[in-house]
C-alpha cells in the first residue's frame, strides 16, 4: 500500500489529506482502491498514534533543540533577508531512526578513538544518512551534498573538516565491525517490531563496477543481473526476515554461482545464532541435490522452488481437478513425494498462465517466421549445410522459449540445394498448454497447509524487493571503489541505509501510512532549514535558525508518525 496526496474544497477552503491505496491483481490485470482517508488527527487519534508508537517518539531532541522564547525588538522589516538554506527534513528524521536502531550509542562506543581530529563514529553518521537521503559518492558528499545539508548543524561536524579522504578512512575504521552491527541491528529490530525470525528469506543479485578493479579478488565477470556483461561484479547475497527486514549479508565473488552459496550462508547463520527451528526459502536458482541433501542432513527445514522440468513427473496431477482455490485466479494442491520425505506443492496462476501463453505464441511466430526465411533462401541460392544449421541454430536459440516446438531438418537437396525440412511437434504444445502458469515447490515442513506454504513461499518478493530499493532509491550500483576493503564497505553502508529504509517502513505501516516509505521520506525531504536575518533599529543584526514550517500535508504525516518539529535550532559558535 501507499499513499497519494489529495485536496478537496468544502466551504470555500482548501483541505489537504492522503489517500491510503492499495494494489490488487484481478484477472483482467492489476487494479488500485482507495482504503482509507487520511487527515489530520482529532485528539482521540493523537492518542492512539501514541500508543501504537510506544516510547519512541522523541528521540533527544532536548539534546539538539532549545525551547523558544519570547524576544522583543524593533526590527527594520526592508531589510529582513534569509540565508543558507538547506536540506533539513531527511537529514533529521534520518537521525532521529538512528537514535531509535541505537546505533549513534553503539558505533560511539564500538569504535575505538584514536588521534583523528573528527571521531570516526560521527563520521560513520554522515555516510549512512548521506546514502539514506542523497545516494552518491564519497566526493559528491565532500563538496556538495554535505554542504547543502544540515548535517552540519545536527551532528556538529563543520563543512571544512568532511573531505574525500576523511570519508575514505571511515569506510576502513566502519567495516570490522560488521559482525557486530548485524547482532545489534537483529535484536533491537527483534525488539521495536517484535519481529519473528522464524522464516529467513534468501537470495542473490549482483552489483558491477565502473572500472578494471584489478586488485580485488572478488571483481569476476559472471551472470549480471544489470545486463552489464562487459564489466567485472561482485555478488551480495541477502537474508530477510518474512517482512524483509535484513538479517545480514555477505560479499562473494562475481563468479561464483548461487546455488554454490547455501551453505556458507546457513553455517555464518546458524555461527551467530545458533540452530533455531527456523524455515529457509529460496528460489529454484539455489537449489540441487547437494543442497537439499546438506540441509537435510541438519535437520533444516525449507521451502525451495523448483526447476520448471521437474513438473513433467507430476503430470497426472496437473490434470486432474482437486485444487485448492487460495484467491482468484491462484491455485494449489499438496503431492507426496515418493519416499514420503517431502511435500511437494504445486501452484497454478491465471495470470501466470497468459503470460507464458503470450510468450509462446511469440516466439512460435518468430521462429515460424525466420525458418519461411531460411526456406526461401535456400530455394534461391546454393549454402553449405553447415551455414543453415548454423543459422537455424541461432533462431532457436533467440527464441528458446518455443524451440522445443518446431522439429526441424536439414539436409542435402536436388541440384546442390540444401533443403530445409521443418514440422511443429504437437505433443510438445499439449504440453506447454497443460503446464503454462504452473510452477513447482518442495518442502520437509509437514504440519503446514498448502496456503501457508505458498504465502511463506512468495515472501521471497520481499528480498527482492530489498534489492530493487538498494540498486534504485540507494544506488548500490554502479560501484566505483576499487579495493577489495572498500567495496565490501561500501556494500556496508548500503546495507545500514536500507536497515533505515526498513525502519521508517515499520513505522509508516504502524501509522497507517501503508508500507512503502518512498513518498513519506520524499515530502519531508522538501523541509528546509534557514537562516533568518533580521537588522535591528539599534544596528545589531539577529540571526535565527529556522524549521521551514511544514505543508498541510507535510504536517499530517508528521502528526501520524508521532514526530515534531522544533521551530529552530541554536546557532553555535563554529
Amino acid at each position: 500500500m501507499y499513499i497519494r496526496p489529495c485536496y478537496r474544497e468544502h466551504e470555500g477552503k482548501r483541505y489537504a489529506y492522503w489517500a491510503l491505496v492499495e494494489s490488487y491483481r484481478t484477472e483482467r490485470g492489476p487494479r488500485q482502491r482507495i482504503v482509507a482517508y487520511l487527515g489530520q488527527l482529532d485528539e482521540r487519534g493523537r492518542l492512539g498514534v501514541q500508543q501504537a508508537a510506544g516510547d519512541d517518539l522523541e528521540l533527544d531532541q532536548g539534546r539538539l533543540f532549545d525551547p523558544p522564547k519570547p524576544e522583543w525588538v524593533e526590527v527594520d522589516a526592508s531589510r529582513v533577508r534569509v540565508e543558507r538554506c538547506r536540506n533539513f527534513g531527511g537529514s533529521w528524521l534520518g537521525l532521529r531512526l538512528l537514535h531509535q536502531l541505537g546505533l549513534v550509542n553503539f558505533l560511539q562506543e564500538g569504535i575505538p578513538k584514536g588521534k583523528e581530529e573528527i571521531p570516526w563514529p560521527m563520521m560513520g553518521l554522515v555516510l549512512v544518512l548521506s546514502r539514506f537521503c542523497h545516494p552518491s559518492s564519497e566526493l559528491a558528499i565532500a563538496e556538495h551534498h554535505y554542504r547543502q545539508s544540515a548535517l552540519t548543524d545536527l551532528l556538529g561536524i563543520p563543512e571544512e573538516k568532511v573531505n574525500e579522504d576523511r570519508l575514505y578512512r571511515t569506510l576502513d575504521a566502519l567495516l570490522p565491525h560488521k559482525a557486530d552491527l548485524e547482532k545489534h541491528l537483529k535484536e533491537r529490530l527483534g525488539e521495536l517490531f517484535a519481529l519473528d525470525y522464524d522464516l529467513l528469506l534468501y537470495d542473490v543479485t549482483s552489483t558491477y563496477f565502473e572500472g578494471e578493479a584489478n586488485g580485488n579478488s572478488l571483481a569476476a565477470r559472471g551472470y549480471s543481473r544489470d545486463r552489464r556483461g562487459d564489466c567485472k561484479q561482485v555478488c551480495i547475497a541477502l537474508i530477510v526476515s518474512r517482512c524483509g527486514m535484513p538479517l545480514g549479508y555477505e560479499v562473494f565473488a562475481g563468479n561464483r554461482s548461487d546455488v554454490t552459496t547455501v551453505e556458507a550462508i546457513v553455517e555464518k547463520i546458524e555461527g551467530a545464532y545458533g540452530k533455531a527451528n527456523r524455515i529457509w526459502a529460496m528460489d529454484r536458482g539455489m537449489v540441487s541435490e547437494e543442497n537439499v541433501e546438506f540441509l537435510k542432513e541438519g535437520e533444516r527445514r525449507y521451502i525451495l522452488g523448483t526447476p520448471k522440468g521437474m513438473l513433467k513427473q507430476f503430470e497426472r496431477e496437473l490434470l486432474a481437478e482437486d485444487w485448492d482455490r487460495i484467491r482468484e485466479g491462484l491455485e494449489v494442491k499438496l503431492c507426496a513425494s515418493p519416499k514420503g520425505e517431502e511435500t511437494f506443492i504445486l501452484c497454478r496462476s491465471a495470470q501466470r498462465r497468459e503470460k507464458e501463453k503470450a510468450i509462446h505464441e511469440r516466439f512460435e511466430k518468430r521462429i515460424e517466421s525466420g525458418l519461411r526465411q531460411i526456406e526461401e533462401s535456400c530455394r534461391k541460392r546454393s549454402y553449405q549445410i553447415g551455414v543453415i544449421e548454423r543459422r537455424v541454430g541461432r533462431l532457436l536459440g533467440r527464441n528458446s522459449r518455443a524451440a522445443g516446438l518446431f522439429e526441424v531438418e536439414v539436409k542435402a537437396g536436388s541440384r546442390r540445394r540444401t533443403q530445409l525440412k521443418w514440422r511443429k511437434v504437437e505433443a510438445w504444445r499439449r504440453w506447454a498448454e497443460l503446464s503454462e502458469g504452473c510452477y513447482l515447490l518442495r518442502t520437509n515442513v509437514k504440519d503446514w497447509t498448502a496456503e501457508e506454504l505458498w504465502k511463506a513461499y512468495i515472501q521471497l518478493t520481499e528480498a527482492e524487493a530489498a534489492f530493487r530499493i538498494q540498486k534504485s532509491d540507494l544506488r548500490i550500483r554502479p560501484i566505483w571503489h576499487q579495493r577489495k576493503e572498500r567495496v565490501e564497505a561500501h556494500i556496508l553502508v548500503c546495507f545500514l541505509a536500507y536497515v533505515l529504509w526498513k525502519t521508517l517502513a515499520q513505522r509508516c505501516q504502524r501509522a497507517g501510512l501503508g508500507d512503502d516509505p518512498r513518498k513519506v521520506l520524499e515530502e519531508l525531504q522538501q523541509i528546509r532549514l534557514v537562516d533568518v536575518v533580521l537588522p535591528t533599529k539599534k544596528g545589531i543584526e539577529i540571526r535565527k535558525r529556522c524549521i521551514s514550517r511544514p505543508s498541510d500535508h507535510q504536517a499530517i504525516l508528521l502528526e501520524r508518525l508521532g514526530l515534531r518539529l522544533p521551530a529552530q535550532l541554536k546557532i553555535e559558535e563554529m
